[in-house]
């Protein structure tokens, strides 16, 4: 077996030892995602009405299950606010809605501590099916049986993105924390 040399050796491990995640890049990646997600629906114009769920929202709720720690409880605050901006409902419906779910993530993390697949989907869906019910009737639209019945595609493809979006977000996730390298 071959001996490397010490100086060999440091170069082939030491440009990997002591790195931390870029700060910035581990803050910013969460909220400009989300931001970017509330962005989205702008680029996917319907002509009656919106197909495209809340990709904010969903982000939102997906970073929160998936990072439980991560995101502040007030931060659906002024990332409703931009949602709000972009979204067309009235200005202080997605601040009310998304504090307003922030809050319940939190209730039911501490409620029932343990987590898995199926429980998050389940929690991610009702809250979505929630949020776009309290949504729709926030708008000052009067809601009908037809009305419902033309809008339920979207709260049903938002509870069926809702696990590809926590796929996104745990890749966003990895890509937040990869380990900056330094530059000799």
């Amino acid at each position: 077996m071959e001996r490397l040399d010490p100086r060999a050796r440091s170069d082939m491990y030491g440009r990997r030892i002591n790195r931390a995640p870029s700060p910035l890049r581990a803050r910013s990646v969460p909220y400009l995602t989300i931001m970017l997600g509330s962005l989205l629906p702008v680029l996917l114009i319907a002509d009656l009405m919106p197909l495209s769920p809340s990709f904010g929202f969903l982000m939102l709720l997906a970073w929160r299950m998936v990072r439980p720690g991560l995101l502040p409880l007030w931060a659906g605050a002024p990332l409703g606010a931009f949602d709000d901006l972009f979204s067309g409902q009235p200005f202080g419906s997605a601040i009310l809605l998304w504090s307003l779910a922030m809050i319940a993530i939190e209730v039911i993390e501490t409620r029932f501590p343990w987590r898995g697949f199926w429980q998050d989907w389940f929690t991610g869906g009702v809250i979505a099916i929630v949020y776009w019910l309290a949504a729709l009737l926030v708008s000052g639209a009067s809601v009908t049986p037809e009305m419902l019945a033309v809008a339920l595609p979207q709260a049903l493809l938002s509870v069926l993105l809702y696990p590809i979006m926590t796929r996104m977000v745990a890749g966003l996730d990895r890509f937040r924390l990869v380990r900056a390298r330094k530059l000799d």
